[in-house]
């Protein structure tokens, strides 16, 4: 009896940790379908009319290396507690929100559709927040940091379009 119950909870400990592999795996795919087709953004960054408070382009790339691991952890914490239910179907679609958004301004350079597309992007966050929160604390605070700089982000994208239109 005993040995069985050491194979299960063996077993369930390295589905837990395939599973925070598998969050990682989901948010690196974000991130790279994000980016397919799109090179040379940080040159299209810079050549853009921009305001006096845009960062360098060189900032975004580990801030959104910090912010995606946030984010896989974040649905990892919430998978483990309540399974996968509407809390991650709402992590599930901010993520591919976020995939869609570069390929909007970059590659497509429609700066008011990606306007568009990042307020939802930060409405879906808010939601995924709020269902976040009835589930798992940690998990909530480690999505605000993505939902301030998402905030930040649609506040720069709203500028960049005005200012390009």
């Amino acid at each position: 009896m005993e040995m069985s119950q050491s194979v299960t909870r063996r077993t369930a400990g390295a589905r837990k940790w395939w599973a925070l592999l598998g969050f990682g795996a989901a948010t690196f795919a974000a991130a790279a379908i994000g980016g397919l087709g799109v090179q040379g953004t940080s040159a299209e960054y810079q050549s853009l009319e921009q305001p006096a408070w845009a960062p360098p382009s060189w900032l975004f790339g580990p801030v959104w290396t910090m912010l995606y691991a946030l984010i896989a952890i974040a649905g990892w914490l919430v998978w483990r507690r309540a399974g996968f239910g509407a809390a991650l179907w709402a992590w599930v679609v901010q993520l591919v929100l976020n995939a869609i958004w570069t390929p909007l301004f970059f590659g497509a350079g429609a700066y008011g559709l990606a306007f568009a597309e990042i307020v939802l992007m930060w409405l879906a966050i808010g939601v995924t927040v709020a269902l976040f929160r009835r589930i798992s604390r940690p998990a909530t605070l480690l999505m605000l940091p993505y939902w301030a700089w998402v905030t930040f982000a649609s506040a720069l994208n709203f500028a960049v379009w005005r200012l390009n239109s």
